[in-house]
């Protein structure tokens, strides 16, 4: 018979076993992610700086010029830790991304950061206001825990299908030291949950939904698409942040506001994109006029799809015309 110390000792164990379950379970798998566990003693006080580089001359297809013109959302900004993805290249957007990418709600997007702090996931949530044009500044201040050094942000391109800049789970920690300072080009992605081609495309939800892509020149490998440069290897960075560390004064414990723009940023410049003319396919030949034995011509035309921009190849004729063969006439009367 077995004693009592030895059913004590059994139970234990398997009270032991299903709590380690539980605790597996409720912190979710593990994702691989660049760097390690942040050993930093305190947190860090960071600058973050969006800038718009969005212009007609870097990116000259179908720029908007109004209802409304190129401009930005409000930036969203999360930090966390490895437990945590506010969007993930290859993966399908939820429905807080999807909103957001397509028509710039936050609600969704800001729910499930919350209900992720309470698993203390996530450490904190920023946001900045909108950018009114392709180009310009919008900045915030950032209190990052060594806990949830890690950090992901969105903006929405305005206008777009569902399309959007961002950086997913970019470590502002290395070991047991904060960076001083990041700087990151952005480029476009597709949220992959609306199938238009152009920034003032009407809503065409993708059936079934697709995993968020990055956009470059290339890809969607269609002519009509409005960042579709074939001439170019690479796109040009539409947008960029900066993130530098700033030394926290002891007297000061609220972050500062929005719009908070270091006296060193200058506007960057990158070349203009050329830009080629697309002309339509040739009308059919229309009838012949003037003389039916010699002297007769007839025509076709095409019209200007694209015009040029930026040095690109200028258009070719939209009209020709040839002789008429004789059983192709038209007398005039």
């Amino acid at each position: 018979m077995m004693s009592s110390e030895h059913l004590t000792c059994g139970w234990l164990q398997q009270l032991l076993v299903v709590l380690l379950k539980l605790c597996l379970t409720f912190a979710g798998p593990l994702r691989p992610l660049n760097g390690t566990e942040c050993t930093a003693k305190g947190p860090a006080s960071y600058i973050l700086v969006f800038t718009g580089h969005w212009s007609p001359q870097a990116f000259p297809k179908q720029y908007p010029l109004f209802r409304p013109p190129a401009q930005w959302s409000k930036l969203i900004a999360v930090s966390h830790n490895r437990h945590f993805r506010l969007w993930e290249e290859g993966a399908p957007a939820g429905t807080g991304v999807q909103n957001f990418s397509e028509i710039g709600v936050t609600v969704e997007l800001m729910k499930a950061a919350k209900d992720a702090r309470k698993r203390r996931a996530v450490g904190a949530m920023y946001r900045t206001a909108g950018i009114p044009d392709g180009i310009g500044h919008s900045s915030t201040e950032l209190i990052i825990q060594p806990r949830s050094s890690l950090l992901s942000l969105m903006v929405k391109i305005i206008p777009s299908p569902d399309w959007f800049v961002g950086v997913d789970s970019l470590n502002l920690c290395e070991g047991s030291q904060w960076k001083q300072e990041v700087t990151v080009d952005l480029h476009p992605y597709d949220a992959g949950t609306d199938s238009g081609f152009t920034f003032s495309s009407p809503n065409f939800p993708t059936s079934p939904p697709e995993n968020i892509t990055k956009i470059t020149s290339e890809m969607p490998n269609h002519p009509a698409n409005s960042f579709y440069y074939p001439r170019l290897k690479d796109l040009p960075p539409i947008a960029s942040i900066r993130i530098t560390q700033q030394s926290r004064s002891s007297d000061r414990q609220t972050p500062m506001s929005n719009h908070i723009l270091p006296n060193s940023i200058s506007p960057r410049r990158f070349s203009a994109t050329p830009l080629d003319c697309e002309v339509s396919l040739w009308s059919s030949w229309g009838l012949c006029l003037g003389p039916c034995s010699r002297g007769g011509v007839r025509h076709r035309t095409r019209y200007i799809l694209l015009r040029p921009a930026n040095a690109g190849v200028p258009c070719p004729e939209l009209e020709e015309q040839t002789e008429c063969v004789s059983h192709n006439c038209r007398r005039l009367q």
